[in-house]
């Protein structure tokens, strides 16, 4: 499925709401808004269609009742506002849902559950539990404890790791743009853009960020479609006003069509969630045969090892310039790893054991990135 009918026909879908489509104009939640939102999806769960919300909203919400003018720069004020927020937040999505006989289930995560395998196993299952009980899961980040430096920044991205987490069927993200525009929407002679056959070619100005009220812009959406068509599922792109449209497959907003071969879902996690420990440069040898011979890695192309990582951990492969070029687990650790550098895996086994023979990234745990991978950390 990837033209709009596979948005309508999806079994399991995640829905992703920006705070400035929930909140006035002052930073309080708009219960029209959330009521409009609201009677959409439980129409589209009506359907037998299971739905997991991302909602923003959280520090909004938390804005009027601490009297804040505006979204906060200092992370200490912008966690206060969430702790205010969320449970505003959650308690209105719970009444408005109780009226229609649904009950909802707050998932608040960080990226520690979805970036550390030993914990996104935790979060598929709470997630999945609460479908099977037929409760509607209402994600957000836990902006309480989360840092400057290690969070999703925004929802957008937390909204595609959800969608691959889960695997999803469809993903829309509602903002309060209605699409791609082929620059500024308020540019003279921008026009909307309907089918993205290929995010990673897209080629737009996304240099001005969103709302006063919200964290992300342009920029993050994309990414965030990258990350859902590079697992299959396909992402539309509209404004909340848009919603039921986009849901029931109309022609609105942006379309970003799915690849044709989703990547396992361990490369997934690997390529967009995972977080690396360290980094191995490698030879110009070693890196064409990952690049294009998708060979796996052996100790003679390694340079060199930065970092401290043990065997199992996600490592950056980096290239003579220091540009990351690909990821993948490493089967040792960055104690063991500097004797082997350069040594071919016969001479290996000889003089250190059969075990250290073996490839330092087998190529059925390594992914090539595509220069937009890398651009925006955790």
């Amino acid at each position: 499925m990837t033209g709009r009918g596979a948005i309508s026909r999806a079994r399991r879908v995640v829905v992703k709401v920006g705070s400035s489509s929930l909140t006035t104009a002052e930073g309080g939640i708009d219960p029209a808004r959330m009521s409009a939102l609201v009677d959409t999806l439980v129409d589209v769960r009506a359907r037998g269609t299971q739905v997991i919300l991302i909602s923003s909203g959280a520090i909004a919400a938390g804005l009027a009742p601490l009297g804040l003018p505006s979204r906060p720069r200092d992370l200490a004020s912008q966690q206060a506002a969430a702790s205010v927020g969320q449970g505003l937040l959650i308690q209105q999505y719970t009444e408005m849902f109780d009226t229609h006989g649904l009950r909802v289930g707050q998932v608040l995560l960080t990226v520690d559950d979805l970036t550390r395998q030993s914990n996104y196993g935790n979060a598929l299952r709470t997630l999945g539990r609460l479908l099977q009980l037929r409760v509607l899961p209402i994600v957000n980040e836990n902006d309480t404890v989360a840092t400057h430096e290690i969070r999703f920044g925004d929802n957008d991205r937390l909204a595609a790791l959800v969608a691959q987490l889960v695997r999803a069927e469809a993903l829309v993200l509602l903002s309060d743009v209605d699409g791609v525009y082929t620059s500024h929407p308020d540019d003279l002679g921008a026009q909307l853009i309907h089918h993205v056959l290929d995010v990673t070619a897209l080629d737009v100005d996304t240099s001005r960020t969103g709302s006063a009220i919200g964290s992300g812009g342009m920029t993050t959406k994309l990414q965030a479609a990258q990350i859902a068509t590079s697992a299959g599922i396909p992402v539309v792109l509209a404004s909340a006003a848009q919603a039921r449209a986009a849901l029931t497959g109309q022609a609105v907003g942006t379309l970003f069509a799915p690849i044709d071969r989703p990547r396992p879902r361990r490369l997934l996690w690997l390529g967009h969630a995972s977080i690396t420990k360290g980094s191995l440069a490698l030879d110009d040898g070693a890196m064409r045969a990952v690049l294009r011979g998708k060979a796996s890695l052996l100790a003679a192309g390694v340079t060199g090892v930065d970092g401290q990582f043990t065997a199992g951990d996600p490592v950056d492969l980096v290239d003579a310039s220091g540009r990351i070029r690909a990821r993948g687990i490493s089967n040792f650790s960055s104690v063991a790893l500097p004797e082997m550098l350069g040594r071919n895996s016969h001479e290996l086994a000889d003089s250190l054991g059969e075990g250290y023979g073996r490839a330092v990234v087998h190529r059925d745990a390594l992914i090539v990135l595509t220069p937009t991978d890398t651009e925006v950390p955790f």
